[in-house]
């Protein structure tokens, strides 16, 4: 016969796992209803910026940011808003690109208003694939190539920037043609989860200028040299009298219509 031994084991006593219920945090588009929107626009529409600058202040506190390339449009909105508060969050994307003019202006801006402007980088390591697989200027090559530029040294930076934001003010106006003719002062920005506040949106370039003459406001001291647009120096050039404000942003491409850099596609706005 053959006799079985078995051995004193020890069981840990396992609770079944219950799934937990997953939390859904709220979105911040949720915010407005579409109709509360359109009344919200409405409201807006024949405002002053300044007053729009309030409206967004008190809905959106510190979670409002400005977004801006330092062009005077910029200026000018950051005056008002540093006027309605002076805590008013300033941000920008240094493509590390730009003219020594605009980090001047940075300088003069930070100084002049006492505050700290938040500068976003690209990913450095992005930046040097892409140089090494297309080469250091590589956006005279193609429309496909500038715009692959612009997500990593733009896109990509406001995303990460745009994180801790429930609101982003930019200096879109109508009068700059293209789709901008289409924006609302308020809009829902779904790339994002953040509502995209235009201020200036149906102000005009004059309109701006003036402001920034009777005001005294620190702007690009290229646009007295015939820049109505600036952004990265390889990709910015002085235009005509008469020419287009946007002809002179990547002028070596054909379309007129497609003259953007990618934050400012309609397709996140809508």
């Amino acid at each position: 016969m053959t006799t079985l031994k078995t051995e004193n084991l020890a069981f840990e006593h396992v609770e079944p796992e219950i799934d937990e219920p997953e939390t859904v945090e709220p979105r911040v588009l949720d915010r407005f209803s579409d109709d509360e929107l359109t009344v919200i626009n409405r409201e807006l529409e024949d405002a002053h910026p300044s007053e729009i600058l309030r409206w967004a202040d008190d809905t959106f506190g510190d979670r409002c940011i400005q977004m801006s390339s330092f062009a005077i449009d910029g200026m000018a909105i950051f005056d008002m808003y540093w006027k309605v508060n002076p805590k008013a969050r300033l941000a920008t994307l240094d493509t590390m690109r730009l003219f020594e003019e605009t980090y001047d202006l940075m300088d003069r801006i930070a100084r002049r208003y006492n505050t700290e402007v938040e500068v976003h980088y690209p990913d450095i390591r992005e930046v040097g694939r892409m140089i090494r697989q297309h080469g250091m200027n590589l956006f005279y090559k193609g429309v496909q190539n500038r715009q692959l530029c612009c997500e990593i040294r733009k896109v990509n930076p406001l995303n990460i920037a745009l994180n801790e934001a429930d609101a982003w003010i930019t200096g879109l106006r109508r009068d700059q043609g293209m789709k901008r003719g289409e924006i609302d002062i308020v809009q829902k920005d779904l790339a994002h989860d953040a509502y995209k506040i235009n201020p200036v949106a149906n102000w005009t370039a004059e309109q701006i200028r003036q402001y920034a003459i009777d005001n005294k406001v620190p702007y690009n001291i290229l646009h007295d040299k015939g820049f109505p647009s600036i952004g990265c120096a390889p990709c910015t050039r002085a235009v005509k009298p008469g020419e287009d404000e946007r002809s002179g942003r990547w002028w070596w491409e054909s379309d007129p219509d497609a003259k953007e850099c990618g934050i400012h596609t309609v397709s996140a706005t809508t």
